[in-house]
């Protein structure tokens, strides 16, 4: 199926479309679905009320076909759907394993074991490194149709290297090539040091750190926010499932507000 760039419309922060590109997502989202088969019936959904990974990719116009690179990959959550559903090439732009940090190396070592115990589902996964701090990223430039990332810019901005992360999807992409990102989201006007502590990022800041590396700013997508989450709590995002930091006090409530409220942005490396 041949992804019609030229039909997806977007007007605002919103992310509002035409009815041609609507219909667009809808057959990207019945194509994951038919696509994902026995993999995605075995898989562990129950995160899936959260992170909504079908209408995410469908958002992003992922198509099979794709070159895809997904940064930070962590512990493959997303990796899993990807390489289920991608029939391209599928990079994983991971920690260094010679890294002077014992928690990348093993970070990374525990995502090769998971790869390498199922080559059949995970035949097409090509590893790589990215490394922020010391911003690098080996991918080749203009060489995939697709950069994603899911929760990590907040990492990047507590090391001051968001920026320069932004310059190297740039890089890696190919002239009209995808950039998707979810994020924890703030309240609009929080500032910098209150993003940095808490976690969350407000929508304006990361659009304004992908444009200044380059990219259009195409579209928005609410399917992945969640009304419940205030983005004020003790322990920051990561008060809230899956991380649970203050363990049992105050579960149930934590529980019920469920994982974060999150933007979900696509944006667009220029043809020319």
């Amino acid at each position: 199926m041949e992804f019609a760039r030229k039909n997806v419309i977007t007007t605002s922060v919103r992310g509002t479309y035409s009815s041609v590109g609507l219909l667009l997502k809808a057959t990207l989202l019945s194509t994951l679905v038919a696509i994902s088969g026995m993999a995605f019936a075995e898989r562990d959904t129950s995160r899936d009320q959260y992170r909504h990974p079908m209408e995410t990719l469908a958002f992003f116009g992922i198509t099979p076909q794709m070159n895809v690179l997904e940064i930070s990959p962590g512990g493959g959550w997303y990796t899993e759907i990807l390489a289920d559903y991608v029939t391209g090439n599928l990079l994983a732009g991971h920690y260094d394993p010679q890294s002077d940090r014992a928690y990348y190396r093993n970070s990374q070592g525990k995502f090769v074991a998971k790869i390498e115990a199922s080559p059949e589902l995970y035949g097409n996964v090509k590893m790589h490194i990215f490394d922020a701090a010391a911003k690098k990223l080996d991918a080749e430039d203009s060489s995939v149709d697709a950069v994603v990332t899911f929760r990590n810019v907040h990492n990047w901005m507590g090391s001051n290297t968001e920026a320069s992360s932004f310059e190297l999807f740039f890089d890696a992409l190919k002239p009209g090539g995808i950039l998707g990102v979810v994020e924890h989201r703030a309240p609009a006007g929080t500032d910098k040091a209150t993003m940095q502590k808490s976690g969350y990022m407000t929508q304006d800041y990361v659009i304004e750190i992908a444009r200044d590396a380059g990219f259009l700013f195409e579209a928005s997508s609410e399917v992945n926010a969640n009304k419940k989450d205030t983005a004020n709590h003790p322990k920051g995002v990561w008060t809230l499932p899956p991380s649970l930091s203050l363990g049992d006090r105050d579960r149930e409530l934590y529980m019920a507000i469920g994982e974060s409220d999150r933007m979900t942005l696509r944006f667009r490396k220029p043809s020319q």
